[in-house]
């Protein structure tokens, strides 16, 4: 195996070093051939390509990520109405005017760190849902802040200490159970919707905004409701179009045709928006070309259809020169993923991904009516239950009758959270895993009395894992990865909706497409995988051997480790022990 490359985050973005003593900055400290771009007496700010950076009248300085929603709206808040103000500049006028906080009034998706020359405090702030990441560590001398768990772990003297919570949970799950945790024992992940604060003090953390939905929104008519989801979903399009063309990941599925549809319509302009569909005909038949080609004629934009049975999984990954900041399953399909992203970041810099509907559009039918019940709101369940009867239609109760008399079955592709069977028994026990298991779960906030499966979700750190593999992704190919239905204004409003009876088939987005998506796009029942094409490949090919002197032998006994001819979840899951391995291997390089 040749030597690995860094090309996971490449690069450093951004970073901020603080001195714990009150001793100026040591030049030898900051790395050379970079951009110095705020420095004090005992701090610096460091910029790297990508990074945006800013300055106000002299006393604070800003350096990270930025991408803000509602711009307009900070602008009147803020009593400006300079539009050439950077994303980066608005941060630092909204800290000038509400000092911390400012972050409540802050929306998009951004990761910065921040200096303020008066009080001699180093800031840190990461978005509501987490979409950009941020790390913190200290030495013995200075606190360090950075995007790049890479720049901080070269940084950090204890960087041979790992975390075995990090890694069981890896093992287990594919990501971790906590927010903060990473690979490396003595760095830590700031958690989505946290401030960090540094100064004299020490370190500070504190959780600046929560995901909470009190009350559904009940409209008076039922169009009420798809001209508000058309209309949020128009602005979190429109905040996240770059100057030239935007790419849609198209499945021909309903949210991903709907984004195209909302884009075309904010823009006016079909030719700037392609779609990419990858299409599987050997691993699975599920249609996705029909649906996203009927799709792309009627809204009339360009369509790439790309074959994708033989890019589902690299047989000689481990071969190939490639790492990432973190054990990382989607390493297995690094090769394939780097050709396509540099094809795809050759059309256009910005591809718009559709995850969202699915779980904040839940059916949580028990939960939601239930909860009616205990609040007297009779006419509310009233109308929820004639509701819910209607939207489903002959066709639904059909279904749901074959579900429960099992004459239907569909595919069911989610890893089961349970502890596999190939970890170590010592390593299982010290930690306490089971325990650790049932006390954490995946990490959500289930307490929620009509929604909890939908706000589970959205607060566990699966999210974390999955904006993780796409800017993984997207480092490779060049490009950036934007969601329009995590935009909190489209996200809250699905929320909020009453789970019956729009919860049911997506009723809101297909009430709210008629007639701007072909009707048999519209009918398609959303199709689950018939299996996972990594694996369905990895049947096909094997898996590679572990080398005799592998690295995962605290963690995991490799002879139990399954063979192809293991359940799909189990040789899903197993991909995580190769990809821990093969992740300490490059690290020791």
């Amino acid at each position: 195996m040749g030597r690995a490359q860094d090309i996971g985050h490449v690069g450093l973005v951004f970073a901020a070093l603080l001195n714990i003593r009150d001793e100026p900055i040591d030049l030898r400290q900051l790395p050379s051939g970079l951009e110095i771009v705020g420095r004090a007496r005992r701090a610096a700010l460091i910029a790297g390509p990508g990074s945006t950076s800013a300055s106000l009248a002299g006393r604070y300085r800003i350096v990270g990520r930025f991408r803000l929603d509602a711009r307009d709206e900070l602008r009147a808040r803020l009593g400006t109405s300079a539009a050439s103000a950077s994303d980066a500049m608005l941060c630092l006028q909204a800290y000038a005017k509400w000092h911390e906080a400012f972050t409540d009034f802050l929306a998009g998706d951004f990761a910065f760190a921040l200096w303020d020359d008066e009080t001699q405090c180093l800031l840190g702030a990461r978005d509501r849902l987490g979409v950009h990441a941020l790390f913190h560590s200290r030495t013995a001398d200075a606190w360090l802040v950075s995007d790049s768990l890479d720049w901080l772990a070269a940084r950090v003297p204890t960087r041979d200490a790992l975390d075995d919570y990090w890694i069981a949970d890896f093992l287990a799950l594919g990501v971790a159970r906590e927010f903060e945790r990473t690979v490396y024992r003595d760095i830590k992940r700031l958690a989505p919707a946290h401030l960090l604060k540094l100064g004299e003090g020490g370190l500070s953390l504190r959780r600046y905004w929560r995901l909470d939905i009190p009350e559904p929104v009940y409209l008076h008519r039922e169009e009420a409701f798809h001209e508000r989801f058309r209309e949020l979903l128009s602005r979190a399009v429109a905040d996240r179009l770059p100057t030239d063309r935007v790419g849609v990941a198209m499945s021909g599925g309903l949210d991903s045709t709907t984004l195209a549809a909302t884009a075309v319509e904010v823009t006016g302009d079909p030719s700037r928006i392609v779609a990419e569909c990858e299409h599987y005909e050997r691993l699975m038949h599920i249609r996705e070309d029909h649906y996203a080609s009927l799709a792309a004629r009627h809204i009339g934009i360009e369509l790439r259809i790309r074959p994708a049975d033989d890019i589902a999984y690299d047989p000689r990954w481990r071969a190939r020169a490639l790492r990432s900041a973190e054990p990382m399953t989607a390493l297995v399909n690094a090769h394939n993923m780097q050709r396509v992203g540099r094809e795809m970041g050759a059309v256009t810099s910005v591809w718009l991904d559709g995850e969202g509907p699915d779980n904040a559009l839940a059916l949580e039918r028990d939960a939601y009516l239930g909860w009616l019940r205990r609040q007297r709101s009779w006419r509310h369940l009233a109308q929820a239950l004639v509701g819910y009867a209607a939207a489903k239609g002959l066709a639904g109760w059909v279904q749901t009758i074959g579900r429960h008399t099992r004459l239907q079955r569909e595919a069911e592709l989610e890893p089961a959270d349970t502890l596999p069977p190939w970890l170590r028994r010592d390593f299982a026990e010290r930690l306490n895993l089971a325990e650790r298991r049932e006390s954490l779960g995946l990490g959500g906030e289930m307490s929620h009395p009509w929604h909890p499966a939908s706000i589970g979700s959205f607060t566990s750190p699966i999210w974390q894992g999955h904006f993780d593999i796409r800017a993984f992704e997207g480092s490779l190919g060049g490009f950036e990865w934007r969601y329009p239905y995590l935009d909190l204004r489209v996200l809250e409003f699905m929320l909020s909706v009453p789970p019956v009876p729009w919860g049911w088939n997506k009723r809101l987005i297909r009430g709210a497409m008629r007639g701007r998506l072909p009707a048999e796009v519209l009918a398609r029942r959303k199709t689950p995988l018939d299996c996972y094409p990594e694996v369905a490949t990895i049947r096909e090919v094997g898996l590679p051997v572990l080398p005799e002197d592998h690295r995962i032998g605290r963690y995991v006994d490799p002879q139990f480790l399954p063979d192809r001819g293991a359940s799909d979840t189990d040789l899903a899951t197993s991909l995580n022990a190769h990809a821990l391995d093969h992740w300490l291997a490059c690290k020791r390089q």
